[in-house]
């Protein structure tokens, strides 16, 4: 079986989040992916922490661990001849170079786009900023919760709207990396027409804006302004977070139908005034979630669940990351995978999101490679070089 990009090479530059997460992407995929670090230090996640795991005197940081799978390490000064030197080389080799440094910087370093696209015509280069590479603020520094909160998305989480909350995970920076990664494919598809390769740009901006779905077209087109609900859908009825005896319980009633099998179960009136059309429920939220936590109110979440779905209710419960990763379902999905660490031994990772029918691995590659240390494989890819000159 083979890999659906094991013949590409990716050089990575980046650091943090945004840019490895979408070369990891490319590498889950079968991409060879050369991680170029900063001598002595490295990416800068390898002092994120704690968590740091292993050796005291060598710890690793479980934040590094998480977007650097599938990779190799080589340490490079790109402000010195060999550096520069070395970049070269991998450049004129790899099929695609992904970078998240402030606009501008590539260049100071001597390899603008130009540069790049002279030495490897067929490149396709991945850069990805904090809010754009141009406009008036395209050269403001990016950080996931800055963005979070000028791209709007803290204003639509959390409790109220006095209350802005940032989402748990830095999912500007993820959705950064996912929509880089897919414009990278766009752009090496595109490459088998034209023999050349092109700049694909994204930012924490773009990726967030990018994810308004409903929340932005309620402004644009209609005008409406969003703010933050809690666990409550802000167009749907019942569908959030409700109490049972034992604990939360959510609830997704996404047709008439199943609100009418809902509250027929529970001996709720359907039809009852204010709750017998979505649009009276939405305005009448208060009171639609009041009625159903009474109706839960004595029922365990054991009882609940399976009740709820012999009705055909979507529902489910409100688990913490350690019962998500030791849940059947989790592991049944390829989601948590084993790889070899060389200072940690055999270590369980989340695995790639996505899975192929045809060969039932987690991600394109039979097998995984563990996140590298600082400069493993420094002499491997210097040999490659050599054998490529």
């Amino acid at each position: 079986m083979t890999a659906p990009l094991e013949d590409i090479t990716v050089v990575d530059l980046s650091r943090a989040l945004a840019g490895p997460h979408a070369a990891m992407m490319l590498g889950d995929m079968g991409a060879r992916v050369i991680k170029v670090e900063t001598p002595g230090t490295g990416d800068d996640t390898r002092g994120w922490g704690p968590p740091f795991v292993g050796p005291e005197d060598d710890p690793v940081s479980t934040y590094y661990l998480s977007a650097n799978r599938n990779k190799e390490s080589i340490t490079l000064d790109l402000k010195s001849d060999d550096g520069r030197d070395v970049l070269t080389r991998l450049v004129r080799a790899a099929d695609v170079l992904v970078e998240n440094f402030r606009p501008g910087v590539l260049d100071r370093l001597g390899f603008p786009v130009e540069r790049l696209h002279e030495l490897n015509p067929r490149m396709v280069i991945l850069s990805i900023s904090g809010f754009g590479h141009d406009g008036p603020q395209g050269g403001r520094p990016g950080y996931d919760q800055i963005a979070q909160g000028e791209a709007g998305l803290m204003s639509v989480t959390g409790p109220d709207a006095d209350t802005p909350q940032r989402v748990g995970v830095p999912i500007g920076d993820l959705l950064a990396g996912m929509y880089g990664a897919y414009g990278v494919v766009a752009a090496l598809h595109e490459r088998f027409r034209t023999g050349r390769g092109r700049v694909v740009r994204t930012s924490l901006l773009a990726a967030i804006v990018g994810a308004h779905a409903f929340q932005g077209t309620a402004y644009t087109v209609a005008g409406h302004v969003g703010h933050a609900q809690g666990n409550h859908h802000p167009s749907l009825s019942p569908y959030g977070l409700f109490h049972c005896k034992d604990g939360d319980i959510q609830v997704a009633c996404g047709s008439e139908s199943l609100w009418v099998k809902l509250a027929t179960a529970f001996g709720i009136d359907p039809a009852a005034p204010g709750m017998a059309t979505n649009r009276e429920r939405t305005v009448n939220r208060d009171r639609v979630t009041a009625t159903l936590n009474a109706a839960f109110a004595d029922h365990p979440l054991a009882e609940l669940l399976p009740r709820l779905a012999a009705l055909g209710i979507p529902a489910g419960e409100v688990r913490t990351i350690d019962r998500v990763y030791d849940w059947d379902q989790t592991r049944s999905q390829g989601l948590v995978i084993e790889v070899d660490h060389p200072t940690l031994g055999t270590i369980e990772l989340p695995g790639p999101p996505i899975r192929f029918d045809d060969n039932g691995y987690a991600g394109g590659r039979a097998e995984h490679l563990a996140p590298p240390t600082l400069g493993q494989h420094d002499k491997s890819v210097r040999t490659w070089l050599d054998g490529l000159d």
